[in-house]
């Protein structure tokens, strides 16, 4: 890409800007930049955190400088040309629609003009991509959702959101992995646990992969959620 654009972020951090719009293109630079830097990090690199166009690089001012950095970021910036994609690893999230696990369906679907079940079916349809993690610990911000049913914010945001709730904000839809305010619709919830502070990696998701929702019964529901294979592991879905 020829608009990557390098700048500091304080004294630790140096950004490197794939794009200015979110989109497939800057996705797949962002991932294979990542890739890049898991595969040769360089001394004095502490982490990387990818995002919707950007990946952000924490670094020990102490061992580098940011010149340093700079250097080592274009050596690794001008390998992206050879880098395959891999394909994307696919997590199955289960999801209850509407009724206690979904009060804002019934909202989505007149807001659309049409049926619960369409919402249901439209929103499920698609393989969606996790762009970034945010927010809170394990918070997805998928693209893919349908432009039919993409639904404002609530005016007033809840104080409190139950863990596991699917929500829809605008063009976007996410999964809320803790107890949270939060003002997207809620249009179902998932018994699969996204974070889990003991677990390694603490987070189900993360930048790159795919997510398909697979609708399920309330009794389905309350199974998964006392099932404690999938509670320890739920990306086995």
């Amino acid at each position: 890409m020829d608009d990557i654009t390098l700048y500091a972020l304080g004294d630790s951090v140096l950004v490197v800007q794939f794009s200015d719009s979110i989109g497939a293109v800057a996705h797949d630079a962002v991932m294979a930049f990542g890739r890049c830097l898991a595969d040769s990090p360089f001394v004095g690199m502490i982490e990387y955190v990818p995002a919707f166009t950007t990946v952000s690089i924490f670094y020990n001012p102490v061992v580098l400088s940011y010149e340093d950095v700079q250097r080592q970021v274009m050596d690794r910036l001008l390998q992206l040309d050879d880098q395959a994609t891999p394909p994307a690893r696919t997590v199955e999230i289960p999801v209850c629609y509407g009724g206690e696990f979904g009060p804002d369906l019934e909202f989505v679907a007149q807001y659309h003009g049409m049926s619960e079940e369409d919402v249901i079916r439209i929103h499920s349809s698609p393989l969606y991509q996790v762009h970034m993690i945010g927010f809170a610990p394990g918070f997805p911000y998928l693209s893919g959702l349908s432009e039919r049913i993409a639904t404002p914010r609530l005016t007033t945001p809840r104080v409190r959101i139950p863990t596991g709730s699917v929500g829809i904000a605008g063009d976007q839809t996410g999964i809320y992995p803790i107890e949270t305010p939060g003002g997207w619709q809620l249009i179902g919830r998932s018994p699969v646990p996204l974070f889990q502070p003991s677990a390694c990696p603490p987070c189900l998701l993360r930048a790159g992969y795919s997510v398909r929702f697979m609708p399920i019964t309330p009794a389905e529901y309350r199974e998964l959620a006392q099932d404690k294979d999938v509670q320890l592991r739920g990306d086995t879905l």
